[in-house]
């Protein structure tokens, strides 16, 4: 079986929300990747066989409505996370959905944009999304708000990726202490980078937060992350927009 599937134009057969005020540049192909538990939708641009890959993995995305009930759809409808990936000029990069988002086939059901957003299930298709797209090659895992903590689980939980770094935008990287940060339930069927914190720590990483982000707190993100890698708060950025001043210098990572 082909691991993935290619359809063309996105834009003309995919609901995406915000497709068109995001430009996709002809470099980028779409492909849908097949993994044993869902179907991800994905954006590449592979130009140099040895050069690493930047993956931008997505956040939650739209996983709750304005009533705060968990909604029918979790496509993103922020364009933060495709706004970086697609203007990146670095050779290899994969914009990187998360179960669910833009498409919907498999196991899909609604705990996995809730309690079960970092299951089992869901990290081992990322990572095997991520391991077979890389081919071997250094990759660079650049993770947003719970994609953050795909990034890091898929690094120090599992084996087998060559992590060069690992960079977090507004990171939630303990679940547990945010949920209870935000009075919430907690994601019980979800697995937590807190358990793995030792192994991540051994990864070359920069965790960027925004000085008004309500949704994830700088105070967070460094209670975690400790002395171990530099959190640089971005003046003036909510949790997915304002980032633009710092876009250049996650672009130049290498």
């Amino acid at each position: 079986m082909n691991f993935y599937k290619f359809i063309a134009p996105a834009c003309l057969i995919l609901p995406l929300i915000g497709c068109s005020s995001v430009n996709i540049p002809d470099s980028y192909h779409y492909r849908i990747v097949q993994t044993r538990d869902f179907e991800l939708a994905s954006w590449q641009k592979l130009t140099d066989a040895g050069a690493p890959v930047k993956f931008y993995i997505e956040g939650d995305g739209h996983a709750f409505n304005a009533h705060g009930q968990p909604s029918l759809d979790p496509t993103p409808r922020g364009t933060l996370v495709r706004e970086l990936a697609f203007g990146d000029s670095f050779p290899n990069v994969v914009y990187l959905a998360r179960p669910c988002q833009y498409i919907k086939s498999g196991i899909c059901s609604q705990r996995h944009w809730t309690t079960a957003r970092f299951a089992p299930e869901v990290l081992n298709a990322e990572y095997q999304a991520i391991k077979e797209i890389a081919g071997g090659r250094e990759v660079i895992l650049i993770g947003f708000s719970g994609g953050a903590q795909i990034a890091g689980l898929a690094a120090a939980a599992k084996t087998g990726l060559h992590i060069k770094k690992i960079v977090t935008i507004g990171g939630n990287l303990d679940h547990l202490a945010w949920t209870q940060y935000h009075h919430l339930p907690p994601l019980t069927e979800s697995l937590n980078l807190e358990s793995y914190r030792r192994q991540f720590a051994a990864f070359p990483q920069i965790h960027y937060a925004g000085s008004e982000d309500k949704v994830m707190p700088p105070a967070l993100i460094k209670e975690f992350v400790g002395d171990t890698a530099p959190v640089i708060v971005v003046d003036g950025a909510a949790h997915d927009r304002g980032y633009e001043k710092v876009y250049q210098e996650i672009w130049n990572i290498k």
